[in-house]
């Protein structure tokens, strides 16, 4: 295989065996970020000289036998969101495009401490607020894939390095569909961790509440890696809740048998046909495996979508003085969506939140009588950068924000393609803390499919 497209695992080996260096490996992807980058803009900002001197320390520290773990020396990107020290730090916005933060956000730092090197800062929709990555300041995104069609947002330059191979693993963040709808855009892994178990210090905020970071990779177990290097508590940040066991993060042997996977049909297969047909093939295939499929209904799913909507008022909380001062700093549709919220009413808050506390145990106790939960990441696939349907933010976010909403462990893994070529996520979901479930149910149907093998011909 292509050395770009390698796993983390291998590559780690390679690195420990003496075969490669990080030096010469960091020097080939900065190599290959130079040749694509022009044409997918998938990084705002390349870290070049922070680059080759990680992946000195890199190979130094392995040569006196310091081996910091699975991500020493490998080659990562992180969102423009988070806060990196002495690297401009813009949120894909023209309020932070000349931000130049002193301190690390903790999950970068937490990278640095794996032994992690930082390739750049990847692009991203204007302050993570959208689906597309089609940004007026720092241009649009394009996908690996079909470069006409957009990654998805708001994480998508994160999505397309990885898919394209400029970089093993990248960061993200995800408050709607942010880190699963790119990754079902590009065809890669995205893993949005349950609520706390990641900090969000230092990252740029969208809601206070459904914010979430994680990992995106082309496979399970590199996503696992990277999980397991950034959870944990963090004094810094009041969300996060418990740090877990690294082997709680253990993706397995790969084995389906006995498995049980709720499939509520009503709203998450409300789609595209060429979506949905794609997935119904993957529910075909975890029937081969073993897997038993248990129809379920979710009778206030509606207003589960229509609860996380309201709950994106706290981004306008969030920019309202920026939004007072600094109107122009806004493209005109960000400042669109975030004073669409000012007419809210606090009753109409409060009401979205009382409901998502009972609404979150409901699904808790329906999902007691099956393991997981499946359906597809997004209904509609890539769109053309130059004209989506009307209806593509709605089928973009959808089924993904549910999840964001409740808290709830939630990954997207590739499951397949449409006619056109796009790629298509299907989207595994978890009861609260069952993390590890959901990485292994993933890595199980990754490895006994191959859509994960397929690279995009940039």
């Amino acid at each position: 295989m292509d050395l770009h497209f390698e796993t983390v695992s291998e590559i780690g080996r390679q690195l420990r065996a003496g075969e490669i260096t990080a030096v010469s490996l960091t020097g080939l992807m900065l190599e290959r970020i130079d040749a694509y980058n022009g044409k997918l803009n998938a990084f705002i900002t390349v870290t070049e000289d922070l680059a080759r001197e990680q992946a000195r320390q890199a190979d130094a520290e392995l040569t006196r036998g310091r081996d910091r773990g699975p991500l020493h020396g490998i080659p990562v990107a992180v969102k423009d969101v988070f806060a990196t020290a002495g690297i401009r730090t813009t949120g894909g916005s023209r309020l932070f495009e000349d931000w130049v933060p002193d301190h690390d956000a903790t999950a970068v730092a937490r990278l640095h401490v794996a032994g992690a090197v930082l390739l750049g800062k990847t692009g991203l929709h204007e302050l993570a607020y959208g689906v597309t990555s089609i940004n007026p300041f720092f241009g649009a995104v394009a996908n690996p894939w079909a470069p006409d069609h957009d990654p998805g947002g708001s994480s998508g330059g994160s999505a397309a390095a990885v898919a394209a191979g400029l970089a093993y693993a990248a960061l993200g963040s995800d408050t709607g569909c942010s880190i699963r709808q790119p990754a079902h855009c590009c065809g890669v892994v995205g893993y949005k961790p349950t609520f706390g178990l990641v900090s969000k210090a230092g990252v740029l905020p969208l809601t206070w509440s459904m914010d979430h970071v994680g990992p995106l990779a082309r496979r399970v177990g590199d996503a696992a890696f990277v999980l397991a290097a950034i959870a944990g508590r963090d004094s810094d940040d009041p969300y996060t809740l418990r740090a877990p066991d690294a082997g709680d993060l253990c993706v397995g042997q790969g084995s389906l048998a006995g498995a049980r996977a709720g499939i509520v049909r009503r709203f998450f297969f409300d789609g595209r046909p060429e979506v949905i047909d794609v997935v119904e093939a993957a529910l075909g295939e975890l029937r081969d495996l073993g897997v038993t499929l248990i129809e379920l209904d979710i009778p206030d799913i509606e207003d589960a979508y229509r609860a996380a909507a309201t709950t994106f008022a706290e981004a306008t909380a969030i920019h309202a003085e920026a939004l007072r001062q600094r109107p122009e700093a806004f493209s005109d549709e960000i400042r669109g969506k975030l004073e669409g919220a000012l007419s809210m009413q606090a009753i109409t808050y409060a009401e979205a939140q009382h409901f998502r506390r009972g609404f979150t145990a409901r699904l808790e106790a329906l999902m007691q009588g099956c393991d997981l939960l499946v359906a597809p990441t997004a209904t509609i696939a890539a769109a053309p950068i130059a004209e989506r349907p009307a209806d593509y933010g709605k089928h973009a976010w959808k089924n993904t924000s549910v999840f964001d909403l409740t808290g709830q462990p939630s990954i997207s893994v590739p499951c397949g393609f449409t006619p056109a070529g796009l790629p298509v996520g299907l989207m595994i979901s978890g009861r609260l803390f069952e993390d590890r479930k959901v990485l292994q149910f993933a890595h199980a149907f990754e490895q006994a499919t191959a859509w994960h093998a397929r690279t995009p011909g940039v």
